[in-house]
């Protein structure tokens, strides 16, 4: 029975006459959404304020009279604070007075503090071991430039850095990461001999840019002032003579209060320097590197 339903009323269907399906009405495409307005490109900062700038410890600036002009250091003891030491030790001493400037590559770096002036001497006292890494912990005053997840760009103070990311330190056993400094134009390191604990005495100042030394080399502070005179020094390897050289060389804090230059430098930390920093990463594109940011100093006598 049920079967000769079903049959009768496909026969039913059959003989009905066709109908043509409704007709859909006929609609315009939805507008698309509007574009995301971009995002405007940071502008040049204007120039700093008061407030923007730092005075550097004394205690930490290497003062650098040469035949070419003067020369400031600053040092950084949270990167290196034996090389610091040592080189502050040094200069207390008189040690670096009248050395010359005996290995200079164009491109590359200034190298000096050899008491023979030939780059096989020392001081007397004991080579130093390495520190081409540090600990970097919330101490240390890193100032973040550029984050890209699993390391992280900066400067502490005057001298470029990168170090993990700040995110691993909970899981370290002294919840810092590892960090290191980045060879950029100006950047003080130490010169050493085959042996990764063979610094001494002997210094080296990077006329430009070389990331190759990054982890190999201790690098214990950087050019605030006269990264002119740096480029400015005769060049050979080994140099002609006459060689440049450093007249003498002091600690800032051991130069009478009178006498001593005024300096004054960008604070990393400062709202001029994070609108700077977002300016040349702008500018710079893919391209940028810490090493394209310069650090203004002002200095008087």
């Amino acid at each position: 029975m049920i079967r000769t339903l079903i049959l009768a009323a496909a026969a039913l269907a059959l003989a009905a006459p066709s109908q043509a399906a409704p007709r859909k009405a006929k609609r315009a495409p939805p507008p698309e959404p509007p574009a995301a307005a971009a995002p405007a490109a940071p502008a040049k900062p204007a120039p700093p304020t008061a407030a923007d700038w730092r005075t550097p410890d004394p205690a930490n600036v290497l003062v650098i009279d040469t035949n070419k002009g003067r020369v400031l250091v600053e040092m950084i003891p949270q990167v290196a604070p034996n090389h610091v030491t040592r080189v502050r030790d040094l200069a207390h001493d008189g040690f670096y007075n009248r050395l010359t400037f005996f290995r200079v590559v164009d491109g590359f770096m200034d190298q000096t503090g050899d008491p023979e002036n030939t780059g096989s001497g020392g001081s007397l006292k004991p080579d130093l071991a390495a520190e081409f890494t540090f600990r970097r912990g919330p101490e240390a005053g890193m100032v973040v430039a550029a984050d890209q997840t699993v390391a992280e760009i900066g400067f502490i103070k005057s001298l470029p850095v990168m170090s993990q990311s700040s995110m691993l330190a909970p899981m370290t056993t002294d919840g810092k990461v590892s960090a290191w400094a980045l060879y950029c134009p100006g950047v003080a390191a130490m010169a050493r001999g085959t042996e990764a604990d063979s610094a001494n005495s002997q210094f080296f100042l990077m006329r430009d840019g070389y990331p190759s030394l990054e982890k190999r080399y201790t690098a214990w502070g950087r050019v605030i002032v006269g990264q002119d005179v740096v480029r400015a020094i005769k060049i050979g390897e080994p140099v002609a003579e006459p060689q440049d050289r450093m007249d003498r060389v002091r600690v800032m804090a051991d130069i009478p209060e009178a006498e001593r230059p005024k300096v004054r430098v960008i604070d990393p930390a400062s709202a001029w320097f994070k609108a700077e920093i977002a300016w040349v990463r702008h500018s710079k594109g893919a391209d940028f590197t810490a090493c394209d940011i310069e650090i203004p100093a002002e200095v008087t006598p």
